[in-house]
């Protein structure tokens, strides 16, 4: 690798459109892959990505862009991943480029179906790459207030320190504030789980569930992330720390939430089919809830007690109704 490491972001939505953003705050070429061949020729000659976050402007000479995975991997020694989770192997599988002693970073909220495995222990099980160059890309922080420039914050967790920071350097800037962490299982678990919590609290809101309730749903998906995590990974982790609670407070309650706007739909009635074809970007959160309740099963009596993921994953794939689901969850919240 060499003493200036070169970045690729893979992926065309909001938040691949924030990552590149941020890394053309400090470096002078980023790589970008997008497979929508057309999408590049709108950035090359409008500058900004036609589809997600427009209002971004980017100055050409700053981008390498492809859409050729290949090509991109062969020039990046940083790879980051911002591929929705159900669709990261299938473009894996174009791979004929040696991702060896590349940095895999992964900025994917979810569990990659194929496997079943979070995306870094995908990597590391599928593809060989050593923990030490598997780093995680975390919240609190939604694309769409990179793009306004909002104040920010990031947590970068990888198990080689030195790394994480040069990332989280790389991602800094006056509305980006970034810190470090070691805990990469918890924190890429703690990204997925949200997403799940979110869609909850968006089924409450449009079963006309007030804040009073949201209050306490959220209270206890963060005790159930904590015991969920410990069970997948245990180590010294604050579960009150950003990129646990903070992050799952900015994705139950944004206006910005995917995942949230998604589950409000199934509150009011809409099948998953239906709220899936009139949103435009993907909710993560419906493929990590069938991965993660089946994941927690699997464990039989060592398994964590996790009524709100149970809840959600009856609704979205036991096709349960929402309305008689959180009646009986509200009684097992306190």
């Amino acid at each position: 690798m060499t003493n200036k490491p070169k970045f690729a972001v893979f992926g065309g939505g909001s938040w691949a459109t924030a990552i590149v953003k941020m890394l053309c705050e400090n470096l002078e070429e980023v790589g970008w892959y997008m497979r929508n061949e057309q999408a590049l020729e709108h950035i090359r000659t409008e500058f900004h990505n036609p589809n997600y976050l427009s209002s971004v402007e980017f100055k050409i000479e700053q981008l390498k862009l492809s859409s050729d995975i290949n090509e991109m991997v062969e020039y990046g020694d940083y790879l980051i991943f911002v591929i929705p989770s159900a669709f990261l192997e299938s473009e894996l599988k174009k791979l004929t480029a040696s991702l060896k002693g590349k940095v895999i970073v992964t900025a994917i909220k979810g569990i990659v179906p194929e496997s079943s495995l979070i995306v870094g222990d995908h990597f590391y099980t599928h593809y060989a790459i050593p923990f030490e160059d598997i780093a995680v890309i975390t919240g609190p922080c939604h694309a769409e207030e990179v793009a306004l420039e909002r104040l920010s914050y990031l947590t970068i967790a990888c198990a080689d320190e030195t790394k994480a920071q040069l990332i989280a350097d790389l991602l800094a800037s006056d509305y980006i504030k970034c810190s470090i962490s070691d805990d990469i299982k918890g924190t890429e678990y703690a990204a997925m789980l949200k997403n799940i919590y979110a869609i909850a609290a968006g089924i409450a809101h449009g079963l006309g569930y007030g804040d009073n309730f949201q209050s306490v749903l959220m209270s206890n998906a963060i005790r159930e992330m904590k015991r969920y995590v410990k069970k997948v990974h245990k180590m010294k982790r604050d579960i009150n720390d950003s990129a646990y609670l903070g992050d799952l407070l900015v994705t139950g309650y944004s206006t910005f939430s995917r995942n949230r706007m998604f589950g409000n739909m199934i509150g009011k009635g809409y099948t998953v089919k239906s709220a899936q074809m009139e949103m435009s970007m993907v909710a993560e959160g419906y493929y990590a809830t069938k991965s993660a309740f089946e994941l927690n099963e699997a464990r039989g009596k060592k398994k964590a007690k996790t009524p709100i993921i149970k809840a959600v994953y009856d609704i979205l794939y036991q096709h349960k109704n929402p309305k008689k689901v959180f009646k009986k969850l509200t009684e097992k919240l306190n």
